[in-house]
């Protein structure tokens, strides 16, 4: 076979895998629309977030400065969290017979988790712009060029995009929505909440501040802070770690580490499940 036609194949593969992945997007996405409750759990939840740390929290920890430095952790926490849409949502898929159904189709395995990861973050750029409603409401403004509030944009589709590849091998190992949900929260909050999403990471114990320093979510969070003009308030110092320091930088290359960690396993777990 010529390197030409190889190529030809590779290309055409990819392209069959976008389609059906297009596809299978579409029926997830109408499938959301069939349960509203997916839609509530999914913009209700940072609503709340915001509305709490924003009323409840936020008189003890800086007032209107702590509201808009809280905008940027809520918004990387929304596409932490939907990590466990897609987990739940993948091992429904296999509870149901759904996989089993589309095995008898000449699919790429990718398009079927491919099809789950972008209908999921869809619901989750929908929950950032109620957020960001939300957060206008209650005080919050973007202090910087529309361009860089863009980026921040992007970056968070991005995380969320990763994210949603954690919660496909999560679901896969599981293959039972019940097991799905309890293994979700075991890791999403501690992944959240050890962190500069919502506090300082200079006040946690020793351990806790590197670990929170290095997290993904601290750069995401940051990041975004820095791109929409919204500066960390004195009252909630930030150690200084070469991660935080450059934090655009280190949340890019991070994000796509744990992409080029999880997708292969993914596809591999879910090549596993339905082989034979």
């Amino acid at each position: 076979m010529s390197a030409r036609t190889a190529s030809t194949g590779v290309l055409a593969g990819f392209g069959d895998t976008l389609r059906n992945g297009s596809v299978l997007t579409l029926r997830n996405l109408r499938h959301v629309v069939r349960i509203p409750g997916r839609i509530v759990t999914g913009v209700v939840q940072p609503v709340m977030f915001v509305l709490l740390f924003a009323f409840v929290f936020g008189g003890s920890l800086g007032g209107e400065e702590y509201r808009r430095f809280l905008m940027a952790g809520i918004s990387t926490q929304t596409m932490v969290f939907n990590a466990s849409f897609t987990a739940v949502g993948l091992a429904n898929d296999f509870q149901t017979g759904m996989v089993e159904r589309i095995r008898s189709l000449p699919m790429s395995p990718l398009a079927v988790v491919l099809g789950r990861a972008v209908s999921d973050l869809v619901v989750a750029v929908a929950s950032l712009v109620v957020t960001a409603l939300v957060g206008l409401a209650v005080g919050w403004r973007i202090q910087d060029s529309i361009g860089n509030a863009v980026l921040a944009l992007l970056l968070l589709v991005l995380f969320g995009f990763v994210m949603t590849w954690v919660g496909a091998t999560v679901g896969l190992f599981a293959r039972s929505v019940e097991v799905a949900q309890s293994a979700g929260l075991i890791w999403l909050f501690p992944v959240s909440l050890v962190s500069t999403a919502f506090v300082s990471a200079a006040n946690m114990p020793g351990p806790l501040s590197v670990v929170a320093a290095w997290n993904p979510v601290s750069a995401v969070a940051t990041a975004t802070r820095d791109l929409l003009g919204n500066p960390t308030p004195a009252s909630l110092p930030q150690p200084d770690a070469w991660p935080l320091e450059h934090a655009g930088l280190y949340a890019v290359v991070s994000s796509l580490v744990v992409l080029a960690v999880f997708m292969p396993l993914a596809l591999a777990r879910y090549r596993a499940l339905t082989k034979g």
